[in-house]
């Protein structure tokens, strides 16, 4: 199986699709460079400027080329006037590995929703410290009272043809919970990746959907 859906108590409450009609949306990417957080976020803006939403991003590298923390805010609804997502704001927490989920989420809403991929990967300070990886990320998430949703996102872009498609794989996954046509997000991976890459992003995205 490659999604499952944690939530403390004993029923995971249902997320429907957010609505950006009465008030803006608020959805943030995390993860560490080399991801393709960048690519992924891009490909959100695009799909969702192409709906007819206005769009505001802002990003925030760190020391994303040697593998830290990458941060990515997305707003969009009928008029943004800022493009920074304040402490409990976020509506979804995209979350291309399950450690940057725990460090973002107090960023969320307390009725938001955790998009989280299964790969983990281990910082300097685990490599080099005393410190062990949390176990049981999802469990832990539910436990602050985040809906959860983990997706294999590395799985489904290996079975794409192409490792590098994970953070397309979870767009798609994505898409289920807005509103925006399937048609734009496709038009958003022909315009942003190149022609040889473009079929095997599309097959990531169609992966995440089904997932």
């Amino acid at each position: 199986m490659s999604a499952t859906t944690t939530k403390a108590g004993p029923r995971p409450r249902a997320q429907a699709r957010v609505d950006a009609a009465s008030a803006p949306v608020n959805v943030m990417l995390v993860g560490v460079g080399g991801q393709g957080i960048i690519l992924a976020s891009e490909v959100l803006c695009h799909a969702l400027m192409a709906s007819g939403w206005q769009v505001k991003k802002s990003e925030v590298h760190g020391m994303a080329q040697r593998g830290g923390s990458v941060r990515t805010d997305v707003r969009f609804g009928r008029e943004i006037c800022a493009p920074l997502i304040s402490v409990g704001g976020a509506h979804i927490l995209v979350a291309l590995e399950q450690l940057e989920a725990l460090r973002y989420l107090h960023f969320l809403r307390p009725d938001g929703l955790v998009l989280m991929s299964t790969e983990r990967i281990m910082p300097v300070t685990i490599l080099t410290g005393p410190y062990p990886y949390p176990e049981d990320v999802p469990g832990r998430l539910g436990e602050r009272g985040a809906q959860v949703i983990v997706v294999d996102a590395p799985a489904l872009a290996a079975a794409a043809g192409n490792p590098r498609t994970a953070g397309v794989a979870l767009m798609g996954a994505l898409s289920c919970h807005l509103d925006v046509k399937t048609a734009a997000w496709r038009k958003a991976i022909t315009a942003l990746v190149p022609e040889r890459f473009r079929e095997v992003n599309v097959d990531a995205f169609r992966r995440g959907r089904r997932k």
